[in-house]
């Protein structure tokens, strides 16, 4: 079974050779190289059904959104902001559980295998979301508030329930992942995630993505099903080796729901390290989001297929997969925060250009591939940069946290930029303007965390606050 230990020793035993094979670790686990490549082989596959399920919802979903007539402002609110209003709620609640949870399958395979069937059946009442209002409509009759606004109305109790099960799983996929695969390999374990998910994103926009107004309700039901069979053999197959007990509240402390709030805001919050630490992961969140949420928007005012839209997407997509392992074997051999910086610097030029530039089909496919692909060397040299950051033992209600700060940020700007298009007539091209300004204090708070992360030892000597 992948992720299931060759020994159970303590660690410095574990470490001790055996026989002259190269043996990995983390935490009670232990690995042999080959046991490794399961584990990766495992992980991998339940990601690439994640990849393909997240990388292709919110577009189909827009693209249905737009088709039924729904303004800029809806588009942004159900999938600008409510993703990240409800991670708000369910991140911390789960993240703290998670990391406290002990029983036979694990702190963190229960949290993933659970949401994993109402993920696809949310799928599947997104598929039949136009059949859903239409019925309604006719049966409605004259009270009815019309036909487009019932089946907007299913697709976003669909949806809303689509991302309660993507949330809850996604606050501790990243944990499991910190779990289970030894720090000296992160890096280049991300970099397969991310070629993975590239491939994934590839599939999806070149061969599906100009189908998907034609043929959606077997766009999604295949989504679902295929995800919720990968992602459950994940689970099934990766195990967890063993986790120290949680600490004993101390006789008369506090206990409930309070106690456990007071203290994840005051582990995450209260020191202005990890305060800066959250922003500087949150905000390129947010700074990729103005062009990425309205492209495809954009790409219809300018007449551009939405087939030619996908096939350039996947042209996108491939030049980020031929770099996703290299980059992850560089930031394991760089930190991801010193790749991250000069990221930074380059896209808030290229999303600058941009904003002033974009005019037709030509200037726009420049800047969608070039943003495109900066977003995902970003993604890939920065995707272990948690891990690297962040206290092992409470890994999860940290990742929560940055993930608050994230949420936060989305909620305001989805919606508000949808506002400001909708009054300035549709100017999709401004959102890059904003993606330029987001940038820029990002690259502040970055410079700022990086010479804070030297003084506490820099990538040799790192020691988290405690």
């Amino acid at each position: 079974m992948a992720g299931e230990p060759k020994t159970m020793l303590p660690p410095d035993e574990a470490a001790a050779p055996d026989k002259g094979a190269k043996l990995w670790r983390v935490g009670t686990l232990v690995y042999t190289t080959g046991g490794l490549v399961v584990l990766f082989i495992w992980l991998l596959g339940g990601d690439f059904a994640w990849a393909i399920k997240d990388r292709s919802a919110s577009q189909m979903v827009l693209l249905m959104l737009k088709k039924f007539e729904a303004s800029d402002f809806l588009a942004g609110l159900l999938v600008g902001s409510l993703p990240p209003a409800i991670a708000i709620i369910l991140g911390p609640i789960i993240s703290y559980k998670s990391d406290r949870h002990r029983g036979r399958w694990g702190r963190r395979i229960p949290f993933l295998l659970i949401p994993t069937p109402i993920a696809v059946i949310s799928m599947a009442g997104l598929a039949f979301s136009p059949m859903i209002g239409t019925h309604l409509h006719e049966i409605l009759g004259a009270r009815s508030p019309g036909a487009n606004t019932l089946v907007l109305l299913s697709f976003a109790v669909f949806w809303m329930l689509f991302d309660f099960a993507s949330i809850t799983a996604n606050s501790i996929f990243g944990a499991l992942i910190n779990d289970v695969v030894p720090v000296a390999v992160l890096g280049r374990f991300f970099g397969a995630f991310r070629a993975l998910s590239l491939i994934a994103a590839i599939i999806f926009n070149y061969w599906l993505l100009g189908k998907v107004e034609a043929y959606h309700v077997w766009i999604f039901l295949g989504i679902g099903i295929l995800f919720g069979i990968g992602f459950t053999l994940m689970c099934v197959n990766v195990k967890e080796g063993e986790y120290p007990p949680v600490p004993e509240v101390p006789e008369g402390g506090a206990t409930g729901f309070l106690a456990a709030s007071l203290e994840f805001l005051r582990d995450c919050f209260g020191k202005p390290y990890y305060l800066l630490a959250f922003v500087t992961i949150a905000v390129p969140a947010i700074a990729f989001l103005p062009a990425n949420l309205f492209n495809i928007f954009f790409a219809k005012s300018l007449n551009i297929p939405m087939d030619d839209l996908g096939k350039w997407s996947a042209v996108m997509y491939f030049v980020s997969f031929v770099m996703s392992y290299p980059l992850g074997v560089l930031a394991d051999r760089i930190h991801p925060l010193k790749l991250a910086l000069a990221t930074l610097v380059i896209y808030g030029l290229v999303s600058l250009w941009g904003g002033f530039f974009i005019t037709n089909q030509t200037t726009f496919f420049v800047a969608y591939l070039a943003c495109g692909i900066l977003g995902g060397v970003w993604g890939t040299t920065t995707a272990s940069l948690a891990q690297r950051l962040f206290p092992r033992d409470k890994f999860a209600q940290f990742l929560s946290a940055a993930g608050i700060v994230t949420c936060v940020s989305q909620i305001l700007i989805g919606p508000a930029l949808g506002v400001f298009l909708d009054l300035s007539g549709h100017v999709y091209r401004h959102t890059y303007l904003v993606g330029f300004g987001l940038t820029v204090l990002c690259l502040l708070c970055a410079l700022r965390l990086f010479s804070m992360f030297q003084a506490l030892g820099g990538p040799a000597n790192y020691q988290p606050p405690r």
